[in-house]
């Protein structure tokens, strides 16, 4: 994301008119633990493939894997510390997630994502609706997350009959 810093290394904010379709931006990366995907597990998606090595052998996966959810919140950690900045923070409104791969203990997930959309908001001027497609990588290359996301991102100064 080498365009998106000043000089001074400040970051760059991203308005509206910075997602022209097609621009594509990555983040840095995080090693998960397998004592992150048991303490996110514990708390909030307890069952036994993402709790208990032993357990999770016998399943699908074959050995423990993290919660999509947990994923989720992993890739949305990373596009925030090293994503497009956005003018006045990510406002969400909604996304389509899917989970081709699980992440296992080790792993070295990044995002890359790419502008699919960009549109003005009628109703409000001042703002434009934006959609990315996301993948979330291993560092083999495997995309173990892919999420469709749209958000509500903020014009710059917009002038009268624009």
């Amino acid at each position: 994301m080498s365009d998106d810093s000043t000089a001074a290394g400040a970051v760059k904010r991203w308005y509206f008119e910075d997602f022209q379709i097609g621009r594509r931006f990555s983040t840095g990366t995080c090693v998960v633990t397998e004592a992150q995907i048991k303490a996110f597990a514990t708390q909030f998606d307890p069952q036994p493939f993402h709790l208990d090595a032993e357990a999770a052998s016998t399943t699908l996966f074959g050995g423990l894997v993290a919660s999509g959810w947990h994923t989720a919140a992993i890739s949305m950690r990373l596009l925030v510390d090293a994503g497009p900045a956005l003018a006045g923070g990510t406002v969400g409104l909604g996304a389509e997630i899917s989970w081709p791969q699980p992440v296992r203990p080790g792993d070295i997930l990044h995002v890359d994502g790419e502008v699919i959309d960009a549109v003005p908001s009628r109703s409000r001027p001042g703002r434009g609706r934006v959609t990315t497609r996301n993948e979330t990588r291993n560092e083999r290359g495997a995309v173990v997350q892919l999420a469709i996301t749209k958000m509500l991102v903020p014009r710059r100064a917009v002038k009268p009959g624009n």
